[in-house]
């Protein structure tokens, strides 16, 4: 037998066995339980009945919108994100372990929490009310429209490109930045020569990410009234369902068309380096006078998406509390509301797609492949879509009626959306288990269940508790799904905080915007900032 080299050790090339039966009908029940929802919609738009043309012609304008924003979104946090990237990672920026933490915090604060928070703010008495008064400047009267709709949501989207990017800056070998200055290129051809070659494909799916997101978004354009599609789903999916079904059918086209665009632009991967030579702290590009400009650069960015929207939820929280006009025990109940079923979507999500990574991982199944497509799918897809479809499926299904709006069709919208997050991890657990420390269980142990919990369940734990904390914080901060499937009478932080602010209680949304922002850090910290992803 020959023994494993270090490029190949046998912790990193299990042996693949075929998938039995039982596994390969759990991952196409898998697969098509993700992509369904998508599925039912398309098909349900297919078969509207009426004049196809003034559906066209009425949502042609919210299209539009949808599409112009999510591009202005994803072109500017592509721009800022990469930019903090670079300066965080490879030059010699004062206070670099400050600003590593201070701008990925506004990942803490969901897209309409901060639209709420920028409303309050310029309205009469909110901090930024108070600060443009002072210097003279008159504040704007409104706070709505394109313009406040890609602030806001430019804001809180770009650590979705900071945080993958950092990740692959520190990545690229300092010997590649030095040859092509010995070969005369100035600072930014090695930029673009050598860097974004190297960033090309992180910063893509990033970036797709964002588009998706914006693309998906309800909460932050209904509070500054910007018409997208998203709001046409959201008012008409009562009382017109064929203009509801047509929107949501474009919506999901759109996000597949743009998955799809993004795949075929990707190009071909590079060649990675050896990690040895990427481990190499390379030597940090001097800023000189530059300096100046980029920290200021850094403290605009971070009082935009965390300073600003902090200090008016909190003035309007303080203001409430003082006056006796907020209640806090009205929080507990939506608080353990948001608690319970995002725990709930999380232990779901993890044993839901365990099956696909375990194919994927273990087994030589292609079925696996197209699970995973279908898992994906289902990320791909707005929320809101996927609530409209499972709503639709249960009251026009006999037996799933009694279904419709209870926390456990809920919690399986959560899933759906929200599945891909764990996947990945779940096949980093598979991975996580040495080949040879399962052969030697298997001799030392008869029985499997008995191998799975002493051996294989311990050493998969971190992962499989990491892609459930990723679904648990995405989770605590959903709204579209929420609005559309939650029980009467049953209301999370999210959507408390949203209807608060629609009624004009700025003190009331303030308190629990700041408890779900307290929520979302502390899941942060742990998921993110501990684990060392910013690079």
């Amino acid at each position: 037998m020959v023994a494993p080299t270090q490029a190949s050790p046998a912790w990193r090339t299990p042996r693949l066995i075929p998938a039995h039966l039982g596994l390969r009908l759990t991952c196409a029940l898998v697969g098509l339980v993700f992509a369904a929802p998508a599925v039912l919609v398309l098909a349900r738009a297919a078969l509207l009945s009426g004049d196809l043309v003034p559906l066209a012609r009425q949502l042609g304008g919210p299209l539009w919108r949808s599409i112009q924003l999510s591009v202005l979104v994803s072109f500017t946090a592509a721009i800022v994100g990469t930019l903090l990237a670079w300066l965080l990672t490879r030059t010699d920026l004062p206070g670099r372990r400050t600003w590593r933490v201070l701008l990925v915090l506004p990942l803490v604060l969901p897209s309409f929490v901060g639209a709420a928070a920028f409303i309050a703010g310029l309205a009469p008495g909110g901090v930024l009310h108070l600060a443009l008064d002072a210097v003279g400047i008159t504040p704007p009267r409104r706070f709505r429209g394109l313009g406040a709709g890609w602030l806001v949501l430019s804001a809180f989207t770009y650590p979705y490109v900071l945080l993958p990017v950092s990740a692959r800056l520190s990545t690229v070998p300092q010997s590649l930045h030095d040859s092509a200055r010995l070969l005369g290129h100035s600072p930014w051809s090695t930029f673009v020569r050598v860097t974004v070659p190297h960033i090309r494909a992180s910063l893509a799916a990033s970036t797709l990410l964002v588009f998706l997101y914006t693309l998906s978004e309800l909460g932050a354009v209904q509070l500054v009234g910007y018409d997208t599609l998203t709001r046409v789903v959201y008012a008409s999916r009562l009382v017109d369902r064929p203009t509801s079904f047509g929107a949501a059918a474009l919506l999901a086209v759109a996000a597949a068309g743009v998955v799809l665009g993004e795949r075929r632009l990707r190009g071909r991967p590079q060649v990675r380096q050896d990690d040895r030579t990427a481990l190499v702290p390379g030597r940090l590009i001097s800023l000189g006078w530059a300096a100046v400009p980029a920290t200021a650069v850094c403290a605009l960015v971070a009082t935009v998406g965390l300073l600003v929207p902090l200090a008016s939820l909190g003035l309007w929280a303080q203001r409430g509390i003082a006056s006796g006009r907020v209640d806090l025990g009205q929080l507990i109940d939506p608080a353990r509301s948001t608690a319970v079923v995002s725990v709930a979507a999380a232990a779901l999500a993890v044993i839901a797609v365990l099956p696909v990574a375990l194919a994927s991982v273990r087994h030589r199944h292609p079925g696996a492949g197209l699970a995973a497509l279908g898992v994906a799918g289902g990320f791909a897809v707005p929320g809101l879509v996927i609530a409209l479809s499972l709503a639709y499926l249960t009251l026009n299904t006999p037996l799933l009626g009694r279904f419709y709006q209870s926390a456990g069709l809920l919690v399986v919208a959560y899933v759906v959306h929200f599945g891909l997050q764990a996947l990945g991890p779940d096949e980093q657990a598979e991975r996580s288990v040495p080949q040879p420390v399962r052969e030697a269980s298997a001799l030392l142990e008869p029985s499997r269940w008995r191998r799975i919990a002493r051996v294989d369940l311990p050493l998969m734990t971190p992962n499989l508790v990491a892609g459930g904390g990723l679904v648990l914080l995405s989770t605590v901060k959903e709204l579209p799904a929420t609005l559309l499937l939650s029980p009467i009478g049953f209301s999370t932080l999210a959507t408390a905080i949203f209807h608060a602010y629609e009624d004009g209680f700025y003190a009331e949304a303030g308190v629990a915007s700041l408890l779900l922002v307290a929520v979302s850090a502390a899941l942060t910290w742990l998921l993110v900032l501990r684990r060392g992803l910013t690079g």
